[in-house]
């Protein structure tokens, strides 16, 4: 299976601002901006799923004519830290999530293994759908955090080990850009 994962565009929030999953907007300059670089590039004809937050929608919606929306696709519920400024997050909280990357649930919302098993669930349908049809392929619009688990289970790890990469590996992952995941067999 190929995969083009596609990071939505820079979201309408201040920075140092945790937000996984809430739904924010994305200012239109930002969005054309994405739209610019990624419609020349994407190709035609494979199905496009997309997280339904506002933020990966608005730019799936532009760039096919009929997304495929998945909440198994959304960033990570931060709970009680959700729009809390990192720096003001008391450190103690941040100091267990660091204890315990997998199973901490920050903010009592959820945990990274619980997120890696829910994009595992998703990955694996998709899998399924794919061998079928559409040549194997498809465009996913979603979140760094989405994008890093997505990458972990299309090397092949299990849900544990797809969560403890994704938490311990920083991301470099640019708003509105694409990451081409190739077949397997053609890495």
């Amino acid at each position: 299976m190929r995969l083009i994962l596609i990071r939505h565009p820079q979201p309408d929030v201040a920075p140092g601002m945790c937000y996984g999953r809430t739904d924010l907007a994305v200012a239109p300059a930002q969005l054309e901006q994405a739209l610019a670089t990624l419609l020349p590039a994407i190709p035609d004809g494979i199905p496009l799923f997309s997280s339904p937050l506002r933020r990966c929608a608005v730019l799936a919606a532009r760039l096919a004519s009929a997304p495929i929306f998945d909440a198994r696709l959304m960033e990570m519920d931060f709970g009680a830290w959700e729009m809390q400024a990192w720096d003001s997050i008391p450190r103690a909280g941040v100091d267990a999530w660091t204890a315990d990357l997998a199973n901490y649930r920050p903010g009592d919302g959820e945990s990274v293994l619980q997120m890696a098993e829910r994009v595992a669930a998703f990955y694996d349908d998709l899998q399924r759908q794919l061998d079928a049809n559409h040549d194997g392929a498809a465009i996913v619009v979603c979140h760094a955090g989405t994008m890093r688990l997505l990458a972990a289970r299309h090397a092949g790890l299990a849900p544990l080990a797809m969560a403890l990469q994704a938490a311990g590996t920083p991301h470099r992952l640019p708003y509105g850009e694409a990451l081409i995941l190739p077949h397997p067999a053609s890495k």
